[in-house]
Formats: C-alpha cells, sequence, structure tokens
C-alpha cells in the first residue's frame, strides 16, 4: 500500500510542478499517466487493507492426515469426530496439521459428495489444509507426495507398502505415526514426547 501512495504522491507532485512552471509542459505528459497508474495501483491495494491484516501462515510443524484411515479409529461406522480430535491433539503440540481424504469419504459420512471447503469447516481447518482427491486417484499418493513436498511426518495406521519403492522414507522409523483409541481416549505415537 505504500507504494502506490509513494508513486502517487511523486507524479501529483511532478503535475503541479508541470502546471506551475511554463516550459514543464512535458512533465505533464509523463506525470498524468502516472498519477492514473498509481491511483489505480491504489485502489487496487485498498480492499485487501479493508479486510484487515493478512492472517499469518501457521509456524506449526507441518503433518498430514490420512483422514479415511482415521475416521475408522473409533471402530464401527467412519466419523469425522475421531478427525477432528486428532486434528485439535496436533495443534495443541505445535503442529500444522493438513487433511487428505478419499473422494468417497462424503458418501461414507453423510450418504453424498463433500469438498474440501465443507470438511474443513467441519474440522477447524482452511479449506487449503483439507483435500478429498479427486476420484479414482488414490489417496495414499497424495498424502505421500504432501508429507515428502513439506517434509512431514504422516498419522495413519497404513503401512503404505505398495508404495515403499517409490516412497522410501516411509521406513524410516517415526515418519508414520500410528494412532488409535484405548479406553475412549485418543493415543498417538509421537517420537517427541508430545
Amino acid at each position: 500500500m505504500i507504494v502506490p501512495l509513494l508513486l502517487l504522491a511523486a507524479s501529483l507532485t511532478g503535475l503541479v510542478a508541470a502546471l506551475s512552471q511554463p516550459g514543464l509542459t512535458d512533465v505533464a505528459l509523463l506525470a498524468i499517466p502516472c498519477a492514473l497508474a498509481s491511483l489505480i495501483l491504489l485502489l487496487r491495494a485498498w480492499p485487501e487493507r479493508a479486510r484487515g491484516p493478512a492472517r499469518r501462515p501457521s509456524r506449526g510443524r507441518p503433518i498430514i492426515l490420512d483422514g479415511s484411515n482415521i475416521m475408522y479409529w473409533r471402530g464401527g461406522d467412519p466419523e469425522l469426530a475421531a478427525v477432528r480430535e486428532a486434528v485439535d491433539a496436533l495443534r495443541a503440540r505445535g503442529f500444522t496439521p493438513g487433511v487428505v481424504f478419499d473422494a468417497n469419504v462424503g458418501y461414507k459420512l453423510v450418504g453424498r459428495y463433500q469438498n474440501n471447503a465443507e470438511l474443513g469447516r467441519l474440522l477447524g481447518l482452511p479449506r487449503d489444509r483439507v483435500t478429498v482427491v479427486s476420484k479414482g486417484i488414490p489417496a495414499d499418493q497424495v498424502i505421500l507426495k504432501a508429507a515428502r513436498g513439506r517434509g512431514a511426518r504422516i498419522i495413519t495406521n497404513d503401512r503404505y507398502r505398495d508404495w515403499a519403492e517409490a516412497h522410501p522414507e516411509i521406513a524410516r522409523e517415526g515418519h508414520l505415526v500410528r494412532g488409535g483409541y484405548r479406553a475412549g481416549k485418543l493415543w498417538l505415537e509421537l517420537d517427541d514426547g508430545a
């Protein structure tokens, strides 16, 4: 926002100088388009400022949750509450969770398709941290790529044996974090004392 203001001030100064001094008419030819361009930049920047300060990206340690695996941790029917509890527990421990689901997650939970935004709202996460993979794409592949790209561990009870050759990092101790419920309480095998 400061740059457009400075450009506008400089352009207006040049325009005033050109209008007040008869020999500087050429400066006016340059100052008028510059003033208009800086005004446009200023107006385009204004709505961003009106929305308030930008959210700072979370600085927690990234971690990827296999949502379609975790939703079965309580046994029986799939439920999003188990995923939400895992997300909340990880946030409390300083992690920045991202969740990946199979394409059919909405049908399993509520009998209809649910997208990233809907599931994100239910999990208390921004939609850019929730992924519902497209039909026909294996969620495992997306989970492993996301974890590799972010240097993150994965919360799951899946061992990803079919992907071991392409993703040798899954054999590294602590990369795949197991979890579940004991006596109704969530547990996670995090090796960092958390």
